[in-house]
Formats: structure tokens, sequence, C-alpha cells
């Protein structure tokens, strides 16, 4: 029934055609994936009262995509500054060895690519990022589903990264293979949420529509982002949280979620077009920190009680060194960076990735996740910001 699909799919998507637009080309592509499936779990709850033998069991993983995408043509502006990058939206089937306990998830989400060394006028070497959301996840609830542990929302973020070779067959086809990577968590925001990740290969192929462009287009040659090398970047964002209490004899999952509220002033130096890099003065606020100096003493595991923090008490300030990887409508926002400032289970290393997607000129909403000590997860980044530059 699934390779029935699979066909069916391909051959509707190589039937379709699309209007052609004087600046941009559609293209639709079609991947199937085959991965191994495996859960970064570490947990100190949950590993007590379910079966770690079911927990730790590992599936292969199928995935079959659909996606609509476009590029800007050598005649658009663009075009001229990033040849050959695509981007659009697609939709994937996700097909889990433990269906029963995991459930069959489709991922929406937005997608952008580009080739990153052509070999010749046919043969390219290319990355391309997906990030949406993922619904359709079988959440775990400690009873029935044992094998699932690593699933705490029905509907979690997608992450995936893909590299290969793209392979120009016809004038408007291409073919794809290469290795994958996805990653899918709901951002600490249900609980548990240690994330499922999965490793593979991907193959594809994609129809474009319009006149044929050759692979091998160099970018056009300008000085322009020289004359605007220093930018500052400001980012306000919020999320909420689930938090587990390490401050007794066991770890105690607290009810209810949690509010983080953060700014971000980040100076960025243009060191190419598509390349910024500088540094970030990062403030955050979380309901959840300094607790364990405000628990209501006697009070333990079923009935603990915290009195209320004072809010400044609950700020952490850290300086991060970013790097940001620019394309047309979307920015790659990377970091690395320690807080010098806060309660005490703030100071630690914190990394984070943001995703940055142009709304009108120079402001632009915020996607990010944020992690401390490269493995604890923390939170999620949502909000609005304004370069000015």
């Amino acid at each position: 029934m699934r390779n029935k699909l699979i066909l069916l799919l391909a051959f509707a998507f190589m039937s379709v055609n699309f209007p052609a637009y004087p600046e941009i080309r559609s293209e639709v592509s079609f991947d199937s994936r085959s991965s191994y499936a495996f859960s970064s779990f570490r947990d100190d709850i949950m590993q007590n009262s379910l079966l770690m033998e079911d927990a730790r069991i590992t599936h292969f993983a199928e995935a079959l995509h659909l996606k609509y995408g476009f590029t800007f043509s050598s005649d658009s502006k663009e075009g001229r500054f990033f040849p050959g990058v695509w981007q659009g939206v697609g939709i994937g089937a996700n097909f889990f060895g433990n269906s029963k306990g995991i459930g069959t998830p489709v991922s929406v989400y937005a997608f952008q690519g580009a080739p990153v060394y052509n070999i010749s006028d046919q043969l390219a070497v290319y990355y391309e990022w997906n990030f949406g959301l993922a619904a359709g996840w079988k959440p775990c609830n400690g009873v029935e589903a044992y094998s699932n542990l690593i699933v705490g929302s029905r509907v979690n973020a997608y992450i995936n990264l893909g590299a290969g070779l793209r392979w120009k067959i016809k004038d408007n086809y291409f073919l794809t293979a290469g290795l994958d990577l996805t990653h899918y968590s709901n951002g600490n925001t249900s609980y548990p949420n240690p994330g499922v990740n999965l490793a593979g290969i991907r193959v594809g192929i994609t129809r474009t529509f319009g006149t044929p462009e050759t692979n091998h287009i160099e970018a056009r040659q300008d000085t322009a982002w020289k004359k605007k090398r220093f930018g500052v970047d400001v980012t306000a964002y919020g999320a909420w949280r689930k938090r587990v209490y390490r401050g007794g004899e066991e770890p105690v999952l607290l009810r209810g979620h949690f509010m983080v509220a953060g700014m971000d002033i980040n100076p960025m130096w243009n060191t190419s077009r598509i390349i910024r890099v500088g540094g970030s003065l990062d403030m955050q606020w979380d309901e959840s920190t300094d607790l364990k100096r405000n628990h209501a003493e006697g009070t333990t595991t079923e009935d603990i009680y915290f009195y209320r923090p004072d809010a400044w008490r609950q700020i952490c300030l850290g300086i991060s060194a970013r790097g940001e990887l620019v394309m047309p409508i979307f920015s790659v926002n990377i970091g690395i960076g320690y807080n010098v400032i806060g309660p005490e289970e703030t100071r630690a290393s914190y990394q984070m990735a943001n995703l940055k997607i142009r709304v009108v000129k120079g402001l632009y909403a915020n996607i990010g996740y944020q992690l401390l000590n490269f493995q604890k997860q923390n939170n999620l980044m949502l909000g609005l910001g304004y370069s000015f530059r």
C-alpha cells in the first residue's frame, strides 16, 4: 500500500503545471526518507516508574514529503545576489516502527535550500533545512504506552537538516540524494521531552516550471553590503515551560506551566553578503528559577509548595557570541554564551538557535530554542525583533 502511495504522489506532482511569474520559478519536490529513530532519553523521574527495557527500544522510521517551492529568477534582485536558492512549504507523513505507541505524525513546515558547491553545470552539492510543526503524536501518559517515554505532547516542533547531491537530469528535472537529520521536540512545554531524533538518508526528485536555468549561476559581485556593515538586532521573546524541581531528596515534576520572557541586544558585523558575526547581551526572566531558596519547609513531593520569589531574583544576564546565515526571507542565527549574573542554577553555558523570518524591512519574527550546557532543554524563544542598520 505504501509503495502505491509513493508512485501516486510522484505521478501527481510530475503532472501538475504551475503558472509562471516574471521573478519567481515554481518547483514541486517529492522526497522519501529512511531513518533510524532514537531518543535522547535522560530522565530521573520516568526511569523508575516505567519499563526502561521498553523505553530504550529503537525503531526504524520512514517519511514521505511533498513540497512546493520557488526560486528567484536571475532577472530579480534576489536571484542575482542569491542564485539557486529555493524556499517554500512542505508536508510530510512519518511512519515509525512503533506507531501504536508513538503515532503517525504529519509535519507541516517551511524550508530553504541552496547549492553549496557546483561540481559541474549538472551536478551540485546542496543543503536544505526544514522547520515547522508535527501533529498526531500519541503523548505518554505512563499507563497505556510503556514504549513511549519520549513524547509528552500531541504537537511537537519539527527540525530537519539535509545535505547531499543535486543532479540535473533534464531541463526541468533534478534528482537529489544525501544524508538526513531530524529532531522532534515540544520545547520543554510539556513533559516528558527528551525528544525524538532521526538519522538516515533521503532521495527525491524535483520538477521545476518555466524556462530552465543552468545550475551553475555565479552570484553578482557587489559591494553594497560593505556600506552597511554594522547593525544591531534587538529581539524580545516569551514562552512557557515545564519544570522538574531537584532541590530535595527526589526530583519532583511541578504542576502547571511557568512563564519565560527575554530580550537580546545583538550587534552584528557583515563579513560578506550572507554571513554576519557578532556578540549579544542576553537577558531572561524565568518564573521557575530560584525556587530552592523559597521552598516551604515541610512540604514535599505531592504537596510541595513555594513562596513566590522576587521577580528581580529570577533574572539572568549573559553574554554570547553569535553567527548568522543570511538568505532571502530567512536568516539562521546561532549563539553560544555564558550567564554571568542570575540564580545559581542559571550560572552555566547556554546555546541557542534562532530562525528569523523577515516580515517587512527591519522587522522579523523570531522562533528559537535554548539549551543549557549543551544538553539540558531550557525553553522556546518566540517573539519579534528589529534590525537597526
